[in-house]
């Protein structure tokens, strides 16, 4: 990788996350040595690029807080690949949040020149991923369980397990797996701390719980 082209490469992953990062880490990232990254960073502010150094826990170099960022071009061959891939996302059933997905994707079409939007439908049908649709869920389940991970807080589920016995759980959600076959939610029981898998066609009831500030 060129200079010029690391840099536009290191100045895009500083856009991309605000918090902080180690010099150590910037230099695996992109191959080069620390001392190297610390002469990109200089290069960068001598361009007027906010980046500062922040200390303790969590810290490293960042984009300053104040700084507003410009809004992100995509090329048509970029959006074709996030929005080829959020298609197969959704048409598999593998993401519990469609809708939220399908509101980025409309975004990212948005930022498209009419002609690069053009290009887009090109690339989009020349291609085809295939796989097993994962079983579906409600789309009530679906929008709990996407505001519970987010913003996270607990949810309340009424699961029906194998055995077809329901009941129902206070949990918090820690991740969210995804296969070929089925979306499950890895959470935590609030009454018995135990970690355990809910698959997500199995629940059939979803409502989030506010805790208190």
């Amino acid at each position: 990788m060129q200079r010029t082209e690391r840099l536009f490469a290191l100045a895009e992953y500083l856009r991309g996350r605000r918090t902080g990062v180690t010099a150590e880490t910037l230099a695996e990232r992109f191959g080069v040595t620390v001392r190297t990254i610390y002469r990109d960073l200089d290069a960068l502010r001598a361009a007027a690029m906010p980046v500062a150094a922040e200390r303790g826990r969590g810290g490293g170099y960042a984009l300053d807080r104040s700084y507003s960022l410009p809004p992100v071009n995509f090329t048509a061959r970029e959006a074709a690949l996030i929005v080829a891939l959020g298609r197969f996302a959704i048409d598999m059933r593998l993401m519990p949040f469609s809708d939220t997905l399908e509101s980025a994707l409309d975004k990212v079409r948005a930022a498209l020149s009419t002609s690069a939007q053009r290009e887009l439908l090109t690339r989009l049908k020349e291609l085809a991923f295939l796989g097993v649709p994962a079983l579906p869920a409600k789309k009530t389940v679906r929008e709990a369980i996407e505001r519970a991970w987010f913003e996270q807080q607990p949810v309340r589920i009424t699961y029906v397990d194998s055995n077809y016995l329901e009941t129902t759980r206070d949990v918090r959600i820690m991740s969210v797996i995804m296969d070929r076959h089925e979306t499950r939610i890895d959470a935590v029981e609030l009454d018995k701390d135990e970690r355990r898998p809910f698959r997500l066609d199995r629940i059939t009831h979803a409502e989030v719980l506010r805790t208190a500030p």
